[in-house]
């Protein structure tokens, strides 16, 4: 299991003119592969009009599913490009689709490469390329005598807390990352010299952007 990897936050569009053509780039974070070709039929759809709409998704945990279509371009010039954005991003689960309405000029081999690539990277900074972290959900039962304490070091060290429950005890739910398990669990039992309760919840990758949790 991949502790940490790279994707897009959300659904992304953005559009740029290179020599009067116009292209659009769209991005999606895809859960499945049918996400993805429910998303490419979505696209062609709404721009049946359009002169091309070329697209290229992965999907799998190390990327083992990897598709392309160059739709009508010459081979290599468009397809190619979008993957290898997503590919040189390092990205995990995601769809591209670049529309494509001719200008009336030509823009040859290398500028079709060129334009498709820069379609690509606008869809997918519009939808934010973000890091999906693994952590363990945890609830810590401690006394109310502890509560402060407890809750000052999480927040100082900036744990992600999810809620807290008030019965004859507290009940602090918190996200820590996979790789800080063992160190977080020693620093707890450290501080109540043992006097807590750590339960295992649950494991959730969390999107992160420059280190702080997007909502």
């Amino acid at each position: 299991m991949n502790n940490t990897y790279r994707t897009i936050y959300k659904y992304g569009e953005d559009e740029i003119i290179i020599n009067k053509s116009r292209f659009i780039g769209y991005a999606k974070p895809i859960e499945l592969e049918q996400e993805a070709l429910d998303f490419i039929e979505e696209i062609k759809s709404k721009h049946k009009d359009a002169t091309h709409n070329v697209y290229a998704y992965v999907y799998g945990k190390d990327n083992n599913i990897q598709r392309f279509s160059d739709d009508g371009e010459p081979s290599g010039t468009a397809g190619i490009p979008v993957l290898e954005v997503i590919k040189k991003e390092d990205l995990r689960n995601v769809v591209v689709v670049v529309t494509r309405y001719f200008g009336g000029t030509k823009l040859g081999t290398g500028g079709l490469i060129r334009a498709y690539t820069k379609g690509a990277k606008i869809g997918l900074e519009s939808g934010i390329i973000i890091e999906k972290v693994l952590h363990h959900k945890l609830k810590i039962r401690i006394d109310y005598t502890l509560y402060g304490m407890i809750e000052n070091y999480l927040m100082t060290k900036g744990y992600l807390i999810d809620e807290i429950v008030y019965d004859d005890q507290v009940n602090i739910y918190v996200y820590v990352k996979y790789s800080e398990f063992n160190f977080f669990k020693k620093q707890i039992v450290d501080l109540t010299s043992d006097n807590v309760i750590i339960e295992y919840i649950d494991k959730e990758y969390i999107p992160m952007k420059d280190g702080k949790r997007l909502k």
